[in-house]
């Protein structure tokens, strides 16, 4: 059975940084993309950042350009997110997803991955 499990999420202030992480199991995913998007109170999931096989390729929502940071080990099928420069826009949960599928433009929708962890929360206070 596939399982993601988020981790590192919390409450911070306004400009300071978390590190968030997502641990997967019941397969090897080295092959897979790995991604994350957040969800706020009254809104729909949205894309944060996504990372190929390797990570040699990036995506990165425009709200969190330059703030956030994607990055995985593969050999403990791991995937985490550096997030700094907080802001209260950002609170939300946070979830870590897997795509099976190519690395594209699949991996801005929530519809483009097959596995899901249960979310994170992350409130930033201003």
């Amino acid at each position: 059975q596939v399982q993601l499990v988020e981790s590192g999420g919390g409450l911070v202030q306004a400009g300071g940084s978390l590190r968030l992480s997502c641990a997967a199991s019941g397969r090897t995913f080295s092959s897979y993309s790995m991604g994350w998007f957040r969800q706020a109170p009254g809104k729909e999931r949205e894309f944060v950042a996504a990372c190929s096989w390797r990570c040699a390729t990036i995506y990165f929502a425009d709200s969190v350009k330059g703030r956030f940071t994607i990055s995985r080990d593969n050999a403990k099928n791991t995937v985490s997110l550096q997030m700094n420069s907080l802001k209260p826009e950002d609170t939300a949960v946070y979830y870590c997803a897997v795509r099976s599928g190519g690395f594209g433009a699949d991996n801005y929708r929530p519809g483009g991955y097959d596995y899901w962890g249960q979310g994170t929360q992350v409130t930033v206070s201003s």
